[in-house]
């Protein structure tokens, strides 16, 4: 043993545990076998078939895939060291995504965090295997990271901490890693990094080993990651785009609420798992699971440039899209519709009413710096947080979406906690939209579309403008549309009355 110590750096275990991301979800084995199973069951009976993790936590994907291996292989390598010497050296390989996960993958997949050592299950020459870990920093242009985005203020740290670089996307040049080819790349990357913005904001990174791992060219490439991009997000809009016009997509696997992927674990809108096929071209295959059951089918996902998780929907969406030609989308104001950032407060001074998140006070006109001509309107208003934590529903599967739904009468406006859905000269006509906001069409649609905590304009791209100097009830609307009582039965189960007051 004090050979094995001579060539291998011992860390500080605590120190390890110290400095894990935020955003590093374990796989559960359940889930990892989930999306094993999605892959032509036949790459487990080849001893040349080789499967990549570029960011290994937990090693899961890569034990489980040595389970597979062990059992298809048996045949054509009886020898059983011989066979677990073949799948370890030769097929399974990958990159951890800080000291601490390497260590746990190596003793997931060796049964010894050395694989150098006599306890690893298969003898290597170094310390490493094949589950690599390379310290590296970011490349910095000006303030952030020109790979992932990350903040340098945040980052830019003490040698002994965690960069969070992580090696598979900080490098234009992926396939240099390994020198290899992969028939297979799967995993579960690290999701967002801090961006150094107000309230710990984050920019997502999850989209970028998706990029990075396309361009190795794999046969098939699967990872679990958040479902916020099928509505966009910040820096995802273009990869929403790529996605959905991607046509090698043949499997999509979405969960509304995290806790069924990961339990305990809560991720705003859901998480999805997918699997992109180099040499298939055709339908994908959706399956949507929610607190209703699940439901499958085969679609193209590019119908509409939102991607619509609920294949329920897409029929009540259809006949919207045929009687209807402007939507609430194109009237919604801007995040911050007149220019307050959330913490802004009254100054108790002036005659415009400054709402925020706590109350109204009084500010002077002057400092409204956007936003002006909506100050003599009546304008409605809504909370930019939805109300279920995490887009989560109740018990019964019930979702109420809107925290707070109101009507700011003229010389009233807000900080960026709300959002304007319109304004009118006329308060029956905000007294009407304030209406029809609150009806569970209404809800529904923006449900379609909310796979996040935050609604903003794109979350109302389903909802059709009405005449709103007439009212509007779920009766009516449900009528205009002609929706069949199932698809009406659909939406009153998923979304809860409103009460206005």
């Amino acid at each position: 043993m004090s050979d094995l110590y001579s060539k291998t750096y011992n860390p500080d275990v605590l120190n390890c545990l110290a400095n894990l991301s935020n955003d590093e979800v374990f796989t559960p084995p359940e889930i990892a076998n989930k999306i094993l199973d999605m892959l032509p069951q036949k790459l487990f009976n080849d001893k040349n078939a080789t499967f990549l993790d570029p960011a290994c936590k937990s090693g899961v994907f890569l034990r489980e895939i040595a389970k597979r291996l062990l059992v298809g292989l048996e045949k054509e390598i009886p020898d059983k060291q011989k066979r677990i010497n073949h799948i370890f050296h030769k097929q399974l390989f990958g990159i951890a995504i800080t000291e601490m996960t390497s260590l746990l993958s190596r003793r997931s997949v060796y049964c010894s965090k050395y694989p150098n050592g006599k306890y690893s299950i298969s003898s290597f020459d170094d310390a490493e295997g094949n589950i690599r870990f390379k310290k590296i920093n970011h490349t910095w242009d000006g303030e952030k990271c020109q790979y992932c985005g990350a903040s340098k203020e945040q980052y830019d740290r003490d040698e002994t901490l965690e960069s969070h670089a992580y090696e598979f996307i900080h490098t234009i040049k992926p396939e240099e890693v390994f020198n290899m080819k992969f028939d297979v790349i799967i995993g579960n990357p690290p999701y967002q990094l801090s961006d150094g913005g107000y309230s710990a904001s984050a920019m997502p990174i999850y989209h970028k080993f998706i990029q990075q791992a396309k361009k190795l060219q794999p046969r098939y490439l699967s990872m679990i990651i958040p479902s916020r991009w099928f509505s966009g997000g910040r820096s995802l809009d273009s990869f929403r785009d790529e996605m959905l016009n991607d046509d090698r997509i043949a499997n999509i696997i979405d969960y509304s609420d995290s806790t069924d992927c990961f339990p305990g674990v809560d991720i705003s809108g859901g998480v999805c798992y997918f699997l992109w096929s180099r040499d298939y071209k055709g339908l994908c295959d959706v399956t949507h699971i929610d607190k209703q059951g699940s439901s499958s089918v085969k679609r193209a996902l590019n119908t509409y440039p939102i991607f619509i998780r609920s294949n329920t929907a897409i029929p009540i969406i259809d006949k919207i899209a045929l009687n209807s030609k402007l939507y609430l989308s194109a009237r919604v104001s801007s995040q911050r519709p007149f220019g307050f950032r959330t913490f802004a407060r009254p100054t108790g001074t002036g005659d415009i009413v400054l709402r925020w998140n706590g109350g109204k006070g009084n500010i002077e006109c002057k400092t409204i710096t956007t936003g002006i001509e909506l100050i003599d309107k009546y304008k409605v208003i809504v909370s930019r947080v939805v109300f279920e934590h995490a887009g989560r529903a109740d018990a019964q599967g019930k979702k109420r979406i809107f925290s707070i739904l109101e009507i700011l009468q003229p010389k009233e406006i807000c900080t960026e906690t709300y959002i304007v859905v319109d304004y009118f000269d006329f308060e029956v006509e905000a007294i009407n939209l304030k209406n029809y906001l609150a009806t569970k069409f209404v809800r529904f649609l923006v449900s379609q579309i909310a796979s996040s905590q935050m609604i903003n304009k794109i979350s109302f791209s389903f909802v059709p403008i009405q005449d709103f100097s007439e009212p509007w009830t779920d009766e009516k609307l449900y009528k205009k549309y002609k929706l069949t009582k199932g698809e009406i039965e659909f939406i009153e189960s998923m979304i809860r009355p409103m009460e206005l007051e």
